[in-house]
């Protein structure tokens, strides 16, 4: 580090220059630091940049005096036994309010079920898949001239448009590294005894054309760095198409570098996936498993370890094409044993059909994931995956990493779980239906316990589409999209009770009834979250969906409701209170509108009290009239018929 005084929480290098030459850096040398700080002392390690240069990134999570002295794995002058250090501050809350990311690297909750900055502050996720980051669809400019929605657009004006909707999160999977439009088709596999698949990539046409044409060519997913690894590769016959996992390009992740810094610096987390599954055959059978693999996520993690990220060893979104989710355990358990856990307390979690916590295990099968999350299965019958989470004996936050997509295909499963009971959903930006599923996936997610937000979705958006072929929309078309819109309003509707929505408990049960209409789908439904002594209640109403009828409450205890529109995040100015009834039930009444609703039920009444009138139960009655039946008289009488046999 060059610099004597430094400001916590900015990402610092110690650059090193080898006075040996080698092979193959990549695989052959290992560098790090032995930093010490305030509270802190710990191993940190580097990577290989290129050349004879050799990288550790640091941040300091504290202020006052830092020192290091690095050391390698191999004898050499130029990287090992160099020794620095400097000075922290701490920025102050004005430079903080100017940028999110300086608040700290994102932890968990102390109750374990949500996540916040290093400084406490609250961290609810409004993201969006830029799954393409790395690549040339998301163009660099060294400038900082701002351009309009459109074709010109840098990925820098596309984050300042999604800044100005409220996103402090895009997703990326960082390398695609046998993509590329070469002439071959999308999907390639061998004929061997793993089936192994060379790529199952996006194609570079519409979705519905990729679904239908096995032959669609494949997208090209390079940057201006390049591919992220040098070819030829090792497997025969494909070395044109499958690289050579053991010799990394630098050249390609330093533009990513760039994208990582600009983002961090204007507030924007970085939810970063190490790899798509569609290629981990090759990693497996053709190359030294698992240490390939450990090496490159290792690679990754040092070259990232001190950006304002979360970082996923996998995007593993379907059982399809790859090796099983389980068998990705062995290289991310390898490298936490290597290289230890995350040093500044990055977060550790990863993509999946479902839950992580049924695609990797427990702690006896892994040790890495220290967040969860669900995805790909878009409708809410599966929102309960997330509750199954937050109730797991070692909570950790969760997220929804891949809810509905709006304009996007989605696959309803109707019932026995066979391909025939399924039905391929095509989206529409543009339409009202859309958008209501849409908030369904959101909001249901949310309050089922993804209280640590969403990573939203936009046809075009997260395949990249900037080729003519790649229709019918851009990536430029997503900025505008009305769904792109609605994403932060959750995390609006969340804090508006400060940080007490991390006190939330997930019950769709305190609603009686909670659904109606169909398993798979959008509409019907209830989710609800209270507090344990509910004196706060969430809740988010699907369209058509029974009126809110809440129980399990303290009898006589006073509520404001308030309704909240998610699909423009205002309130409604009506407020209403409404006391529990001597059952401990509230009854809402109807919705203000026949589409979707979010409410809110806060206690008001700080007393305990009891009622007296016990002669008036009888809902109707005049107050002044006793009725020692308790109203029975008065109600319909309805016999039960013996059945008969005929």
């Amino acid at each position: 580090m060059k610099e004597s005084i430094i400001h916590m929480w900015d990402v610092h290098e110690i650059v090193l220059h080898a006075k040996n030459t080698y092979d193959n850096p990549y695989t052959d040398v290992t560098v790090w630091a032995e930093l010490k700080g305030p509270g802190f002392d710990k191993r940190v390690y580097g990577f290989w940049d290129g050349e004879d240069t050799w990288r550790i990134r640091v941040t300091a999570t504290a202020p006052g005096a830092w020192t290091y002295t690095t050391g390698s794995s191999v004898p050499d002058a130029g990287l090992a036994g160099i020794s620095g250090g400097c000075f922290a501050l701490e920025w102050t809350e004005d430079e903080k309010n100017a940028n999110v990311c300086r608040r700290g690297i994102i932890r968990a909750t102390e109750n374990g079920h949500a996540m916040e900055y290093a400084d406490g502050t609250p961290y609810i996720m409004v993201g969006d898949t830029w799954w393409a980051l790395a690549s040339y669809r998301y163009p660099w400019v060294e400038d900082e001239e701002e351009r309009p929605v459109g074709p010109d657009m840098s990925v820098k004006d596309m984050a300042r448009h999604r800044i100005s909707q409220g996103y402090n999160t895009v997703g990326t999977i960082v390398a695609f590294p046998t993509w590329a439009n070469d002439g071959k088709p999308a999907t390639i596999w061998l004929n061997d005894e793993h089936n192994t698949y060379v790529r199952g990539a996006w194609a570079s046409c519409s979705v519905e054309d990729w679904i239908n044409n096995g032959d669609a060519p494949c997208r090209d997913m390079h940057n201006e760095g390049g591919r992220p690894f040098f070819f030829p590769g090792k497997i025969k016959g494909y070395e044109d198409v499958v690289p050579d996992y053991d010799r990394i390009n630098p050249e390609y992740f330093k533009v990513l570098d760039k994208k990582v810094q600009w983002l961090n610096d204007h507030g924007i987390t970085v939810f970063m996936e190490a790899l798509r599954r569609d290629s981990s055959k090759t990693w497996k059978y053709y190359y030294n498993w698992p240490m390939v693999y450990t090496r490159y996520i290792q690679y990754l993690f040092a070259r990232y370890q001190a950006s304002n990220i979360l970082f996923s060893p996998i995007h593993f979104d379907g059982k399809l094409q790859t090796i099983d989710s389980r068998e990705f355990n062995e290289p991310i358990n390898l490298m936490v044993d290597l290289y230890g856990q995350p040093p500044f307390g990055t977060l550790f979690g990863t993509n999946a059909p479902g839950s992580t916590k049924t695609a990797y295990g427990g702690p006896e099968e892994q040790h890495w994931k220290t967040f969860d999350q669900t995805g790909n299965w878009r409708d809410h019958q599966y929102h309960w995956l997330l509750t199954d989470i937050f109730n797991d004996e070692n909570p950790v936050p969760a997220i929804n990493g891949e809810p509905y997509y709006s304009g996007h295909i989605s696959i309803l499963r109707n019932g026995d779980g066979q391909n025939t009971d399924r039905t391929l959903l095509f989206g529409n930006v543009e339409s009202v239906e859309d958008h209501l599923n849409c908030r369904s996936s959101y909001w249901g997610s949310v309050l089922n316990g993804a209280f640590a937000g969403l990573l939203a979705g936009f046809e075009a958006g997260w395949s990249g589409n900037v080729e003519p072929e790649e229709t019918p929309w851009k990536i430029w078309d997503t900025m505008t999209f009305p769904a792109s819109y609605m994403v932060q309003y959750v995390r609006d509707f969340l804090l508006s009770e400060g940080k007490r929505y991390q006190e939330l408990i997930p019950d769709d049960e305190l609603v009686s009834p909670n659904f109606q209409g169909p398993a798979s789908g959008w509409r019907g439904w209830i989710s609800c979250a209270a507090t344990k002594k509910r004196d706060l209640i969430m809740g988010y109403s699907e369209k058509d969906s029974p009126r809110v009828h809440v129980r399990g409450l303290r009898p006589y205890d006073t509520y404001e409701l308030s309704w909240y529109d998610p699909a423009v995040g205002k309130w409604l100015e009506e407020k209403k209170e409404i006391e529990s009834d001597a059952f401990g039930e509230v009854y809402c009444g109807d919705y203000p509108s026949k589409f979707d609703w979010a409410w809110k039920l806060k206690k008001l009444n700080t007393d305990l009290p009891i009622d007296k009138n016990l002669d008036q139960i009888a809902a109707g009655n005049d107050k002044n009239e006793k009725n020692v039946q308790g109203g029975l008289s008065q109600l319909k009488h309805v016999y039960i018929q013996t059945d008969s046999m005929d």
